[in-house]
């Protein structure tokens, strides 16, 4: 009977723990509505240290932008996907703890790496230039996206 017991408890606070980390996983890559063939408009309020992912559809092709506050209160955007590895349908990011995970080549990013520099293994990013913020929101325009479409021709998230 006893042997039983011990059994059911490890058993219970297995599923207990591994509801609590599929809680915290779905927490930390929040997904909100696709946005189809218009702006994509995030709002500043909504954005904290976890990873904020903003399904977009142009013209039929599936696409994310990811946006995030880092800890020094910079809003940071990018599209979900790594600058070297997009093509092989599995370079796009999920966030683990603290970090962005490359999701093909395993290369991981600190929140305020994101949106720093074109080129090399990262989130491909959206700087100022591409994009509008006010006090309250940041704007990505469709056609600025319609330009993106080419790099998640084999984009895989499922």
């Amino acid at each position: 009977m006893k042997s039983i017991f011990k059994r059911l408890t490890a058993t219970a606070m297995f599923a207990l723990c591994a509801t609590a980390a599929f809680a915290q996983g779905t927490e930390l890559n929040q997904r909100k509505p696709v946005i189809a063939n218009r702006d994509l408009v995030i709002q500043i309020a909504e954005l904290t240290g976890n990873a904020l992912f903003f399904p977009v559809d142009i013209d039929g092709t599936r696409m994310e932008v990811l946006a995030v506050r880092t800890p020094d209160g910079v809003i940071r955007t990018a599209f979900n996907t790594c600058q070297v590895c997009y093509a092989s349908g599995r370079g796009y990011f999920v966030q683990t703890g603290t970090v962005l995970v490359c999701q093909n080549c395993g290369n991981r990013y600190r929140m305020n790496q994101i949106e720093r520099q074109a080129g090399g293994c990262n989130p491909v990013p959206i700087f100022p230039a591409n994009k509008t913020v006010t006090d309250e929101t940041v704007t990505i325009s469709q056609n600025y996206l319609r330009q993106a479409r080419v790099i998640f021709a084999n984009w895989g998230r499922e």
